[in-house]
């Protein structure tokens, strides 16, 4: 495992000398360009782990993606090597069909401190709600970023992440229903307190997201990717492409359906990632929006 190595992955070929906010920045958008959120293994007979070692062996050397917890320790390995504080914290995601924030912790973040100032970078959302930017960890400012507007608030010490979309246009109206949209304009994403935190935490969690049947992770197999306008994202056999601001606080959001060996070449082409074993494509409505 090296710095280098992760680097040669993202692409990233800036300075590393300072720990600001700028590199931190560039770090963060080049993995999140580079790497997909994903939970193929799931769909193609592969038991994904937390250990470092294997998290950087898929991602890096396999040149495979992750769901949060592999991303993100990524990273927090990463930012921690180059001289940053860092810190993992847990967060309970929003589940819009049950209205309610979900009652397990499955979700891991990064907290970095730059100058007395924390910052959350989370390289493991996907779709409309991955930031592109490390968000400062303040209480009801609205931080614009390509996505949209995200915003944290805080009471009692809990923090909440919501995000606010932009109108959504799309050419193939046989999608415009389509369960995978989200429809409101404003959107809870997750919350979690401070708590430093660490893999351990996640253990159960970890595997409970890939044996359970009432687990999202089980119901969908999903991978998506940022772009330098917007992000892809390959659901079940569905890919659809998003791009910010289209037009005036409009994004265009583009469907296609696959079929057979077209989902192999995709991944491949729209991803660069190539599985070593055949993957089963799976979308069970509802539970998840881009």
């Amino acid at each position: 495992m090296n710095l280098e190595e992760y680097f040669a992955r993202t692409g990233y070929k800036g300075s590393l000398e300072k720990q600001d906010l700028e590199t931190l920045t560039d770090i963060f958008q080049h993995h999140i360009r580079a790497v997909p959120f994903e939970n193929l293994s799931i769909h193609c007979g592969e038991k994904i782990t937390l250990e470092l070692e294997h998290v950087y062996n898929k991602i890096v050397r396999r040149k495979r993606g992750g769901w949060c917890m592999e991303n993100n320790q990524l990273l927090g390995w990463v930012l921690k090597h180059l001289g940053y504080d860092t810190s993992f914290l847990g967060a309970y995601v929003f589940d819009p069909h049950q209205n309610a924030y979900a009652t397990l912790m499955t979700h891991l973040l990064v907290k970095v401190v730059i100058d007395g100032k924390a910052y959350i970078v989370d390289g493991g959302f996907g779709v409309s709600y991955q930031m592109w930017q490390p968000m400062e960890l303040v209480s009801g400012k609205d931080q614009p970023q390509a996505p949209g507007v995200f915003r944290f608030t805080e009471k009692n010490a809990i923090w909440h992440l919501e995000k606010m979309r932009r109108k959504q246009y799309i050419p193939n109206q046989n999608f415009s229903n389509s369960d995978l949209l989200e429809k409101k304009d404003c959107r809870k994403v997750y919350m979690f307190n401070l708590e430093p935190r660490t893999v351990e935490d996640f253990r159960f969690q970890c595997t409970y997201l890939q044996t359970s049947s009432d687990s999202l992770f089980m119901k969908k197999s999903i991978c998506t990717l940022q772009t330098t306008d917007g992000f892809r994202a390959l659901i079940g056999w569905t890919l659809t492409e998003t791009t910010y601001n289209y037009k005036e606080n409009m994004d265009l959001v583009e469907f296609v359906t696959l079929e057979g060996e077209e989902v192999e070449k995709t991944l491949k082409e729209k991803f660069n990632i190539t599985l070593d074993r055949k993957l089963v494509p799976v979308n069970v409505k509802g539970f998840y929006t881009i």
